[in-house]
């Protein structure tokens, strides 16, 4: 064989091997999946009752996982500190919990059971991935599996003593942020029980709901005992080898639908095919945004925070579009509207409060989820239809009228701005505008049900601003009743309000509305130089002090609320002296609130710690999360982009047990909001105005794509492309969009949903 021979044989070799090796890397590539990078125990030391998920579906209205403690809705559900399982129950929502079941190894006569029936677990063969959830229990050496569907629970158990194999249904405890009583359990065939109990009426949550259940197993019961000082149920069955399964499905409405929803979800005793459909849903929800760049760390967290953005608030109409309707005087069974095939139009929702979202989900769904975003929208005005008002947190069908303000009136003005809704809009303003006006929800304080005067509005209409502290009686009602805060929120919210009317060409109420949130200034104490409580005479507060915590502003300080001006940015810093010295102003408070790391400790109620409370930026709650984008708006993006930085790299970066969102995660509102940071994509007012815009700040990823919903926008794809990105090159020198230089960091919505390419250039410097 001659040299040539050898050298294009040689040749030959070495492509083939080339070839091979990029084959195997996009095989690789193409395996990975989204749902394995997802870390559920994220912050689990400091979670509460609605904030772990595990086998779960996206808003899912069964939340099936394992509860370490149980009472409270703080400090509940699973605490990862906590080594002992009390029971796996399948709603932990807001204000709502329940259907607790054990597995356990005992006889029919067994009397201690129902008191002494705890089980030690080990993290070490725990295996927990969104829609899965695996452990075993100690006590029992029971290895247990749970995965679902919406709105089915599936368990499987593995039982080492399989004479005694049997299932303790705790119906009547206290279970999260209410207690389960007047359970019920009857044995319907042979492998089938059903049974309800009552969730009993919370502070914020004030009428009862019934839920209903019912279970079929893939073996025969063999016993049901109820025991009288418990009021708990345990379930044996025959004495026979092999696995234990369970399908669990729920409803709010009957026991019917409630074995409608299991036949309709899980037809079918297939458990790893459930686990394999429930990855399937859970990766096609996060595989809209696709990350390059950072390192695993980053991606892994960056899903993660993505996860918690599409969980939390519940589902709670059944699939054939029953649901509760407990607005009114007495409880009925509402029906949604169905479509052609009679499937429901949408979902109806539970849901924690929309305070806070102009700045997270809004913008988030609005761009990467417009369906969800849709659905929430259509769910919310049902309430109206329903009760009389939008609501802005109901929980089992009821108000609950958490927090203050009317802070769904900017998540659905935001909706229709980006052309999600466009049917009825004149009634859908008219709903809205019910909330702005005395009597509307706007007029409510925090939990006043049966009052409409805690909010304060009289004397906002009157006055231009709700003081601080109200007078009596007005100050008995309700809670957050920290005028200034309300002040600020209501401007805003009027705001938005405006720019609906403004659409619909509802000129009056436009310069009426618009009128109302110029009121930001007359909480502005131009003598301190920040907004400050007021009081009923006009007059400020003595002996103002600018970090007191909750001295006048909901769950903040006058430091952290006064940048609450959205709307009015350059109105602000006028009253500040103009943008260079609010600027400065604003940059200094980021750089002391950077010594505390830019929370108030690493949980929410070390918001009342006498040295975090004062802080003066808090990234671990909602009313000043909108703060690094405020200098963008004021002429110098190069600060957002630093402190942007800062801000994902101290407070969003963690990947442990101990830490995740440094203070309160309401429902995926501080995830979405470190999605958005990490994405280098935000929207200061929500998404409101015509034409949203969306402010650039400073992406951690070297590219990211995001699929566009083509039943709502033409484009296809939206990538974002930073050129140069690292650790240290963290400012844009410059961007184009589709190769058009950008003369400003904001790009309008209608272009953005027209698909393309956001190139960003990446330097070390500022350039300004």
């Amino acid at each position: 064989m001659n040299f040539k021979n050898v050298r294009r044989i040689l040749t030959v070799c070495l492509l083939l091997l080339l070839f091979s090796c990029k084959v195997s890397k996009t095989e690789k590539t193409a395996s990975e999946e989204y749902v394995d990078k997802v870390y559920p125990l994220l912050d689990t030391e400091n979670s509460r009752w609605f904030y772990f998920s595990s086998a779960s579906r996206p808003f899912g209205m069964v939340n099936l996982s394992p509860d370490t403690q149980i009472d409270g809705a703080w400090g509940s559900g699973y605490r990862y500190n906590t080594d002992t399982v009390k029971g796996f129950s399948h709603i932990h929502a807001w204000q709502m919990a329940g259907l607790s079941m054990m597995p356990v190894t005992a006889k029919a006569d067994d009397e201690k059971i129902f008191t002494d029936f705890y089980s030690k677990f080990d993290h070490k063969t725990e295996e927990i991935h969104p829609g899965y959830h695996k452990l075993f229990l100690d006590r029992y050496q029971i290895e247990t599996e749970l995965t679902s569907t919406t709105r089915v629970g599936f368990h499987k158990y593995n039982y080492q003593n399989s004479n005694s194999q049997a299932l303790l249904f705790n119906l009547n405890t206290t279970l999260g942020p209410c207690d389960n009583a007047e359970g019920s359990l009857v044995l319907d065939s042979e492998k089938v029980v059903s049974g309800s109990f009552k969730m009993t009426p919370t502070s914020r949550r004030p009428k009862a709901l019934i839920t209903y259940f019912k279970v079929h197993f893939n073996k025969p019961v063999a016993s049901i005992k109820k025991d009288n000082n418990t009021g708990n149920y345990l379930v044996t069955f025959e004495e026979d080898a092999g696995e234990l399964m369970a399908k669990v499905g729920i409803s709010y409405t009957s026991p019917e639908n409630a074995n409608l929803n299991i036949q309709s979800e899980l037809n079918h005793w297939n458990f790893d095919k459930v686990v394999k459909e429930s990855r399937e849903h859970w990766n096609k929800l996060l595989g809209r945004i696709r990350v390059e760049g950072g390192d695993k760390k980053q991606q892994d967290r960056f899903y993660t925070d993505l996860w918690h953005a599409l969980q939390g608030r519940r589902i709670i109409s059944d699939c054939n579009g029953d649901y509760p309707d407990n607005t009114g005087d007495n409880f009925r069974i509402g029906k949604l509207p169905l479509d052609k095939t009679g499937s429901p139009l949408f979902n109806h929702y539970n849901s924690d409060s929309f305070w806070g979202a102009q700045w997270t989900i809004n913008t988030l769904w609005g761009l990467v989820y417009p369906d969800i975003m849709k659905e929430f929208t259509m769910s919310l005005i049902q309430y109206y239809k329903d009760g009389g008002y939008i609501p802005r947190g109901p929980s089992g069908g009821n108000y609950t009228h958490v927090m203050t303000g009317a802070s769904s009136t900017p998540f659905i003005v935001s909706a229709i701005q980006k052309g999600l809704i466009s049917e009825d809009l004149d009634k859908i303003y008219q709903a809205l505008k019910l909330n702005h006006m005395p009597g509307g929800i706007m007029a409510k304080a925090g939990y006043e049900h049966e009052t409409s005067i805690g909010g304060g509005l009289d004397y906002y209409l009157d006055k231009g601003y709700v003081p601080y502290p109200l007078p009596v009686p007005e100050d008995e009602y309700g809670i957050h009743k920290d005028g200034s805060s309300m002040t600020l929120e209501y401007a805003y919210q009027d705001y938005t309000l405006a720019q609906l009317a403004k659409k619909l060409q509802k000129l009056e109420d436009y310069n009426y509305f618009t009128e109302r949130s110029k009121n930001y200034k007359n909480v502005f104490n131009k003598n301190v130089g920040w907004m400050s409580p007021r009081k009923v005479d006009g007059s400020y507060s003595d002996n103002f002090d600018p970090y007191q915590y909750e001295n006048g502003f909901v769950e903040a300080n006058a430091a952290q609320a006064t940048w609450f001006v959205p709307h009015d940015l350059e109105g602000l810093s006028l009253l500040m002296g103009g943008k260079k010295q609010a600027i400065l102003k604003l940059n200094n408070q980021f750089v002391e609130a950077e010594k505390l790391g830019f929370t108030s400790g690493t949980s929410h109620d070390a918001e009342l710690h006498p040295e975090y409370s004062r802080i003066p930026i808090n990234y671990g709650n909602q009313p000043s999360i909108e703060t690094a984008f405020v200098f963008t708006k004021l002429g110098n993006p190069e600060l957002t982009q630093y402190w942007s930085r800062k801000i994902v790299n101290t407070v969003f970066s963690d990947l442990s047990p101990s830490r995740g969102y440094n203070g309160d995660e309401d429902q995926g509102l501080m995830g979405s909001l470190a999605v958005l940071m990490k994405l280098g994509l935000f929207q200061m007012n929500g998404g409101t105005e015509e034409d949203p815009a969306y402010q650039i700040g400073s992406p951690i990823f070297d590219k990211i794509t995001i699929d566009l919903n083509s039943d709502f926008y033409e484009g296809k794809e939206l990538s974002i492309i930073s050129n140069n990105n690292s650790e240290k090159n963290i400012y844009v020198e410059s961007a184009e969009f589709n190769d058009r230089k950008l003369d400003s960091f904001e790009i309008k919505h209608s272009d953005l949903i027209k698909g393309g390419e956001i190139r960003l250039h990446m330097t070390n410097s500022r350039h300004k």
